[in-house]
């Protein structure tokens, strides 16, 4: 391919959020991973205050674990249609964009406000649209949702900041231990696993700090097992890993800096009949909740053989350690190939959309 012909990638990464730091980890892998002789990779971060931000020191991920702002790099993308990055600082174009890849987990990143400002500004883009985001991203909705279609979740509770604390009725619905995490958030960020009524109360209270609604979950006794799924109208699913924390649960820290905080098993050691129950799973709840390009589906495979979905996640990590990046590369696609088919969905999925009437026809004209 003509290098002046490359489509141009934006890879967007940073963000606002608590998992700012895992979505630089995962830029770094992807950028690494893209083919550079068949597309024109830019990179541009958001900051901790939602400033867009050019990235052009080649030496980016390894100097950097954040997006600092910097005036003479600062970036917007205007709604206008026109897919033109400009510069602010100087009132210029930057490049003209064919597809955003968005790298930025957590809020105002994988809940449907970035999706929502790039279907706006008519950029093509990578992963599932706004509504899908914003379902799988409230874990309130992702169960309800799931649950309404016959796909089988664990119990739960939900809290909003105004709601009453009843700890006592908590532990007779749900009992001990338990686990309280915020509706609006991933990478185990705000999330703890609870004992007993005094714990709870703490925990509740640090949940609060990261989300106005929270989740209040009975703890599962199974095989945590995840399974990634790649595609539009025709999703297929990855093999199946297993997650076996060292400290009884997989937190922030085993999920993307601690190399020992878990062993992955993958494949996961199941029977050929899971293996076919949990694709069929992950691809039916990846149908269920409208999700498109890429989603890493998390169950629990319990002791009586009964399979549960725990989370959905439209954004997963790209990290060295990651599983979704992992989980497909033992399915023979390795880290180009799913990069390059990432990109040809977001793009094919933007054509398709294109075709759509937008505007009042009379009948019979």
């Amino acid at each position: 391919m003509n290098k002046a012909t490359r489509p141009v990638v934006l890879l967007l990464f940073g963000g606002s959020s608590a998992e700012h730091e895992v979505s630089v980890r995962s830029a770094a892998n992807v950028a690494a991973a893209i083919d550079g002789d068949k597309y024109d990779l830019r990179l541009a971060g958001i900051d901790k205050k939602g400033r867009w931000v050019l990235i052009d020191d080649p030496g980016f991920f390894g100097k950097h674990a954040v997006v600092s702002y910097r005036r003479e790099k600062e970036l917007f993308l205007p709604p206008d249609g026109s897919r033109t990055l400009w510069s602010l600082f100087d009132r210029k174009p930057f490049c003209t964009v064919d597809v955003v890849f968005p790298l930025i987990h957590g809020t105002f990143g994988e809940d449907g406000t970035l999706q929502g400002l790039l279907q706006l500004a008519g950029v093509p883009f990578v992963g599932s649209g706004v509504l899908s985001s914003a379902v799988c991203m409230d874990k309130d909705f992702t169960k309800r949702m799931l649950r309404d279609a016959g796909v089988a979740v664990g119990r739960f509770l939900v809290f909003r900041f105004c709601d009453n604390r009843d700890f006592r009725a908590i532990r007779e619905e749900l009992g001990f231990p338990l686990f309280v995490k915020p509706a609006n958030l991933g990478s185990s960020v705000g999330i703890s696993r609870v004992n007993d009524e005094k714990e709870l109360a703490r925990a509740m209270e640090r949940a609060f700090r990261y989300d106005t609604k929270i989740l209040v979950e009975e703890a599962i006794t199974g095989r945590e097992i995840e399974c990634a799924v790649l595609g539009n109208e025709t999703p297929v699913a990855s093999v199946s890993g297993e997650i076996v924390p060292a400290n009884g649960f997989y937190s922030y820290e085993a999920k993307y800096i601690d190399e020992k905080g878990a062993r992955l098993v993958i494949p996961a050691q199941v029977s050929e009949q899971d293996e076919g129950r949990i694709k069929s799973l992950a691809v039916r709840s990846y149908e269920v909740l409208g999700c498109e390009g890429l989603a890493r589906v998390d169950c629990f495979l319990l002791p009586d053989g009964g399979l549960l979905v725990n989370e959905v996640n439209t954004l997963p990590g790209f990290t060295s350690i990651s599983m979704y990046p992992k989980l497909f590369e033992a399915s023979g696609v390795g880290a180009r190939e799913l990069t390059d088919r990432l990109i040809r969905f977001g793009i094919e999925r933007h054509e398709r959309q294109k075709k759509l009437i937008r505007a009042f026809e009379v009948p019979g004209e």
